[in-house]
């Protein structure tokens, strides 16, 4: 047994066992199948014991296995409770809020403003494409903006805005002049790519075809540099390509593509009042 284990590890086990496949386990959990296996893996390198059998009837404990999952929803459980404690020990409720990107639009302000109305506060966590939940899924966050489509599991979202979606290419590229741009036009393009664990936002952000994948990047800061770096191209939303703007990158429109989808999303049956009135300071009146 060498170094200790992360508590993501031990909740990965856990769902994996409830769920009683990788596969289910990975949807529920908003991660992708290999890097679920990959984590469960490590678990088991760490602790130096396999915990699992992956026989064809399906997944079953070792006896390893079974000494440890009652610890391990323990501890899930209590750090979740520890969490929970600590968010109600301050002066006021605190709304925390996802998001993988500044999203402006007027959003967050009237997000601030409905908190502060209610004697809430809010706290901002800017997470990393890895997570399309933002932060949900594992409940660091309450809600969340997030750009659909949304991977499947205990959310529900709603839709707050669309817009049309460009093509975000260094402002020396040949197709860096042209008005629009169509969807062959981009095809022999080598595309920055969203880390794979995001899933299906992942193939809608190729446009939804087979890509050269020069880079993955897992911010949308981060896609921008590569941008101008001259490492590829990226999709990008018409609003993103005002608030992310610089020089050395032009953003084309690419009007035959289906426009993107920015919601706010929250857990499934978390009808707490400051996530009801945040819901409701951002849906359109």
């Amino acid at each position: 047994m060498s170094g200790d284990v992360h508590l993501r590890d031990l909740r990965y086990f856990v769902a994996v066992v409830d769920a009683g496949s990788f596969t289910s386990a990975a949807a529920a959990l908003f991660v992708s199948q290999p890097a679920l296996s990959k984590q469960v893996r490590a678990l088991e390198t760490r602790l130096g014991v396999r915990l699992l059998d992956r026989g064809p009837g399906g997944l079953t404990l070792t006896a390893e296995g079974e000494a440890l999952l009652p610890h391990a929803r323990r501890l899930v459980t209590d750090w979740a409770r520890a969490r929970d404690d600590v968010r109600r020990a301050g002066t006021a409720p605190t709304l925390v809020v996802g998001m993988q990107t500044t999203v402006g639009r007027d959003l967050t302000r009237r997000l601030l403003a409905a908190t502060r109305e209610r004697g809430h506060r809010l706290q901002v966590r800017l997470i990393s494409w890895s997570d399309p939940s933002a932060g949900l899924a594992d409940g660091t966050t309450d809600v969340a903006f997030v750009w659909l489509p949304l991977v499947a599991g205990d959310l529900e979202a709603r839709v707050l805005l669309r817009e049309p979606r460009r093509v975000a290419l260094p402002a020396d590229h040949p197709l860096a002049a042209r008005p629009t741009l169509a969807p062959a036009d981009l095809a022999d393009e080598p595309f920055v790519a969203l880390p794979r664990s995001a899933g299906p936002l992942r193939e809608f952000w190729l446009g939804g075809v087979a890509r050269s994948i020069a880079v993955e990047a897992d911010t949308a800061e981060g896609a921008i540099e590569a941008v101008a770096s001259g490492s590829g191209v990226a999709l990008i939303a018409e609003g993103n390509a005002r608030l992310l703007a610089r020089p050395d990158v032009v953003c084309v429109p690419v009007p035959d593509l289906a426009p993107c989808e920015l919601a706010v999303a929250w857990r499934r049956g978390d009808d707490r009042d400051l996530v009801r009135a945040a819901v409701d300071a951002l849906l359109p009146s």
